[in-house]
């Protein structure tokens, strides 16, 4: 299989024309369901202004797009730069290897896992010692993304070995946190896929060859066909000489590197509307038990996983009967295990560390740029997650000219973040498109700014639910994913929250 580390094109020996963005890496893609792409895929769009050049470097905003890590591409089809660079900085898309060729993880040195990330790697240390010849500053890059690319940025700041590559963070909807986001080696992969393509074997070596003479269509199909989903960042085994980058679950790891880095960091107010507008109702039957399986494992603590999710449904849902009627309901559970609570711990993480600036948002605007929203054709509710991202960025099917409040969306958007990716800050001073001055996160006052219609700045959003949240996490720190105790770190002390207190404080926040 191609799970070597990436390798830099050799030196071009005339001008090389770069006008296709869109090469994509096999996959299931979102808007077709069709199997596409080719493992020749990791190439790089830079999309620079005029106004760019050696007498006038310009900052680089360097963007991650998202897609469970399986699905997704960096062309203007879904990335278009033109509301970005308008305001004088430079856009660079990447491309990274995806499902069985980008994240498998096994327990040998030829498959240690993170291929993606390593080509994510190597494409920032490429936009480094070249963005120069484009009229970029390699001393002024911010790295964010959406989703998976969110978390996949963040990832970045964790583990990153060089800390000349980024200066500044934009992680949307997505941290490294977020529910089982990094897993552990899966030896049984090949395995099962060989033995679906009519090859048995119990050698993982025999399986890899094998494997690498499958077509990569027919391999992303068999990936499907097994429903295996399994493929994303893992926590990778030691071997001699091999490169090696997540080398701890983030749960366990501090982030010293975030004292250097400035961040723009934020969710959308509804993250899982999409989850629940179109789905039957028998969504709602289990839903409770499988938020708590994106964060913790209960598998062999039954009693003490009954009293939880009786917890966690008398706080979200109430005493009244499951169903569609309280939607609402689900989407707050549901966002917030899913996104919010992840993102909004890792803000705590980032100040605990030592962040010196960094700011905290809310998406709330419903409009007919609303990325998923459009694409699935759904109206109502508040921002979905991703549909943050026509504001962000020139969709090309989306329809033009975009009506005012839509406009109005995209030039304030546009503008905060642009002015993040100069200065460090959103809002340097007010103006008539944006009559606000937007304060960063301190310990004592968690400001936020809610993007919508109007502007809104705030400070603790969604307190309550996260007030319930915090006691729930740190009850059942011993029990999240990832979690590893240090002999002498104190953390049994946890098991000193009893289990009535727990209930007590639960109804007090519900009341």
């Amino acid at each position: 299989m191609a799970t070597k580390n990436a390798e830099p094109y050799p030196t071009f020996e005339s001008t090389f024309d770069a006008f296709d963005d869109s090469s994509i890496c096999p996959q299931e893609e979102e808007f077709n369901h069709t199997i596409v792409g080719s493992l020749d895929c990791l190439h790089i769009n830079v999309y620079v202004p005029d106004s760019a050049s050696d007498e006038n470097r310009l900052p680089v905003f360097v963007w991650i797009f998202g897609g469970r890590f399986t699905l997704g591409f960096p062309g203007k089809f879904v990335y278009g730069p033109s509301f970005l660079v308008r305001h004088d900085i430079i856009l660079v898309t990447i491309n990274y290897r995806l499902g069985p060729y980008g994240f498998m993880c096994l327990d040998i040195p030829e498959v240690p896992g993170n291929q993606g990330l390593k080509d994510q790697a190597m494409a920032l240390k490429w936009i480094r010692d070249n963005i120069a010849a484009f009229g970029g500053d390699n001393t002024r890059v911010t790295l964010g993304g959406n989703s998976a690319g969110g978390m996949a940025a963040d990832l970045h700041l964790y583990y990153g070995e060089d800390e000349n590559l980024f200066h500044k963070l934009i992680p949307q909807s997505g941290v490294s946190l977020v529910g089982d986001t990094v897993g552990f080696p899966d030896p049984n992969a090949p395995f099962e896929l060989a033995k679906h393509l009519n090859h048995d074997s119990n050698d993982v070596k025999d399986a890899l060859s094998f494997l690498a003479t499958v077509d990569p269509h027919q391999l992303i199909a068999a990936t499907h066909e097994l429903g295996m989903s399994n493929f994303k960042p893992c926590v990778e085994n030691e071997f001699e000489n091999v490169q090696r980058f997540i080398t701890e679950h983030p749960l366990n790891t501090n982030v010293p590197r975030v004292k250097d880095v400035e961040v723009l960091i934020g969710f959308n107010s509804e993250e899982l509307y999409v989850t629940f507008a179109q789905s039957p109702e028998t969504i709602f039957q289990d839903f409770v038990q499988r938020c708590m399986n994106r964060n913790f494992d209960f598998a062999d603590e039954d009693e003490l996983n009954a009293q939880m999710h009786e917890i966690v449904t008398h706080f979200y849902i109430g005493d009244d009967d499951i169903s569609a009627e309280l939607i609402q309901r689900f989407i707050d559970l549901g966002s917030d295990f899913y996104f919010n609570y992840p993102i909004l711990k890792s803000v705590k993480k980032y100040l605990d560390n030592g962040v010196q600036t960094m700011y905290l948002y809310m998406f709330s605007y419903s409009g007919g740029r609303n990325f998923i929203k459009h694409r699935l054709n759904m109206t109502g509710g508040g921002a979905t997650h991703g549909d943050e991202l026509g504001y962000l960025f020139d969709i090309s099917y989306m329809e033009k000219p975009l009506d005012p409040e839509d406009q109005l969306i995209v030039d304030r958007m546009t503008e905060l973040w642009a002015n993040f990716v100069k200065y460090g800050n959103p809002t340097p001073e007010p103006t008539e498109l944006i009559p606000i001055i937007w304060q960063p996160v301190t310990r004592d006052k968690w400001h936020y700014l809610e993007l919508d219609t109007e502007l809104r700045v705030a400070t603790r959003p969604f307190h309550a639910r996260t007030a319930f949240l915090d006691l729930f996490y740190k009850h059942n720190e011993i029990y999240q994913k990832g979690y590893r105790a240090e002999p002498s770190s104190g953390n049994n002390l946890v098991l000193d929250l009893s289990l009535p207190l727990i209930m007590f404080l639960v109804y007090s926040i519900m009341k």
